[in-house]
């Protein structure tokens, strides 16, 4: 939710949760449709009737970026390349949330989330088997990959997520065919949108403030350089765009729009990483299984500066709360988040 920001976020930094419990609230105390009158007894009767508590719109803005109203429609989750042969991207741009993790041989590859914008996207790669976990804090929403080895695809099918894979026949794919395969694979999010049925946004754990008192004593951050995996991850502060900008060799890397990749957040999530031997690549790479649920270190950068904290999130489908050394919540920048999933230890 957005808030003008505090050193302990009790007056500044309200959760969406927080909102929307007030807004449940209210209408279960009085408020009510404008198409139904609440029923009165009749002045005889012993007893009351009761209407039935509406069920509450969403308010305050969009839970995973802090600006505009709440989208409406399913939540996708895109699996996308993250190699120089699947560059440049599309539609990456348009994403909410951008996770980066480790996947096998040390390379990376990225989830991106879509709420705010159902663009085509490129390339869709396979997904792997801690996506589902990844994800489960975003609720019953539609997952978007081409294929999926080991025990990633049967992970996937338990976990309640709805999705649309390639290698199954799911809706809204095609080729690219000016791009070599398996880097153009591309997904209609609005073909997507339409056929299958999934959860809108919800309160994933991101408190959105514009300003925050303790950035004036933060750490200047004008990069940000660190591994997932053996590759490095690298952003620069673009203080016109008011973005960490993401560089490659100290190169912005852009997408098939010419916009680049950028966001005003980069929070890197030091997380727990074990082997997954069930989806071994033809090298004999083991992928590698990412912990989301848990807890650990985290730094947020945003305004060019750092401000260190910790994660914490119960269960697969409870919310990641990110919190400061007293324990009031991070407050992040409106306009969305990349979320970069390191090994304990990585050097940031």
């Amino acid at each position: 939710m957005l808030t003008a920001g505090s050193k302990t976020g009790a007056t500044l930094a309200v959760r969406v949760t927080t909102v929307l419990a007030v807004g449940a609230l209210a209408a279960a105390l009085g408020a009510c449709s404008s198409d139904a009158k609440p029923k009165v007894a009749p002045k005889t009767a012993l007893t009351t009737t009761q209407t039935p508590t509406p069920t509450p719109t969403p308010v305050g803005p969009n839970p995973l970026t802090g600006v505009g109203a709440p989208p409406s429609g399913p939540v996708i989750a895109v699996k996308v390349d993250d190699t120089a042969a699947g560059r440049p991207s599309m539609g990456l741009e348009k994403a909410d949330v951008i996770y980066i993790e480790e996947v096998e041989g040390g390379l990376t590859r990225m989830v991106a989330v879509f709420a705010s914008a159902k663009p085509n996207v490129r390339a869709v790669r396979s997904v792997r088997a801690s996506d589902s976990e990844l994800l489960g804090q975003y609720g019953r929403i539609i997952v978007v990959a081409s294929g999926g080895g080991g025990s990633s695809l049967p992970t996937l099918d338990r976990s309640g997520l709805h999705s649309s894979i390639n290698d199954r026949g799911g809706v809204g794919f095609s080729r690219d065919r000016s791009r070599p395969a398996p880097y153009n694979v591309v997904s209609n999010l609005a073909q997507v949108s339409a056929a299958i049925k999934g959860d809108g946004v919800r309160n994933v754990g991101f408190t959105w403030a514009v300003t925050d008192p303790r950035l004036a004593g933060a750490k200047p951050a004008a990069t940000v350089n660190t591994r997932v995996g053996s590759t490095g991850v690298s952003f620069v502060w673009d203080a016109k765009l008011t973005r960490y900008v993401r560089t490659e060799g100290g190169r912005r890397i852009l997408t098939a729009s010419g916009a680049p990749v950028a966001k005003p957040n980069v929070l890197v999530q030091f997380c727990q990483v074990s082997p997954d031997r069930s989806d071994v690549d033809v090298k004999g790479n083991p992928s590698a299984f990412t912990k989301s649920v848990g807890s650990g270190r985290v730094v947020l950068f945003r305004d060019g500066k750092r401000i260190e904290g910790t994660w914490h999130r119960s269960s697969r489908g409870a919310p990641t709360t990110f919190t400061d050394a007293a324990g009031s919540p991070l407050l992040f920048a409106p306009g969305g988040t990349i979320v970069t999933l390191v090994r304990p230890g990585t050097a940031v």
